[in-house]
C-alpha cells in the first residue's frame, strides 16, 4: 500500500477554534479522521500529523524521503518564510516522490504577506482554498501520480 504523510504545520492543531470564519468549524480530530478515511478509499496508507515545531516538520520530511512516503503538506505559517522546510520539501520531490502543498484558505485572497510561498516552487503541485477538500483533492493527486512516481 502506498504510504502518505499528511503533515500540518503551526496552529493547525487549533482547527475549529482558531478563526473558524477563515479555517472552518471542523476540528483537527475531524481532519485526522477525514484524511485517514479518504486515504483508505484511495488505497493509501495515510498518517496524519501536526506540529508547531519547524524542526519536527523538517524531520518528518526527511522521514518521508528515507521511507519512500509521498507527502501532503500544509506548511501553514512556514509557507511564507521557512527555507528549512523548503529545502526538506525539495528533497522529497528530488527523490521522485509526490509532494502536494495544501492550504485550507486561498492565500491570494488574504493578506499580502501570504501571497508568497517558498514551498510552491519545489512542490509537485499546490491546492488551496477548498477547506478540508484541499486535502481530499491532494490525496486524489497522490493516488493518481504516486504509483507512477515510484516506478
Amino acid at each position: 500500500m502506498t504510504r502518505v504523510l499528511l503533515l500540518n504545520g503551526p496552529n493547525l492543531g487549533r482547527l475549529g477554534v482558531r478563526e473558524p470564519d477563515v479555517y472552518g468549524s471542523a476540528s483537527y480530530t475531524d481532519l485526522v479522521a477525514a484524511g485517514e478515511r479518504w486515504g483508505a478509499e484511495r488505497g493509501l496508507d495515510v498518517v496524519v500529523r501536526q506540529t508547531d515545531s519547524e524542526s519536527e516538520l523538517v524531520g518528518w520530511l526527511h522521514e518521508a524521503v528515507d521511507s519512500g512516503a509521498h507527502v501532503v503538506l500544509n506548511p501553514a505559517a512556514f509557507t511564507h518564510y521557512s527555507y528549512a522546510v523548503r529545502d526538506a520539501a525539495a528533497q522529497v520531490t528530488k527523490a521522485g516522490l509526490v509532494l502536494v502543498e495544501v492550504h485550507l484558505s486561498n492565500p491570494y485572497a488574504r493578506e499580502e504577506f501570504r501571497h508568497t510561498s517558498v514551498i510552491g516552487a519545489v512542490a509537485t503541485g499546490t491546492i488551496a482554498g477548498f477547506g478540508f477538500d484541499s486535502y481530499r483533492l491532494a490525496l486524489d493527486a497522490v493516488a493518481a501520480r504516486g504509483s507512477a512516481a515510484q516506478s
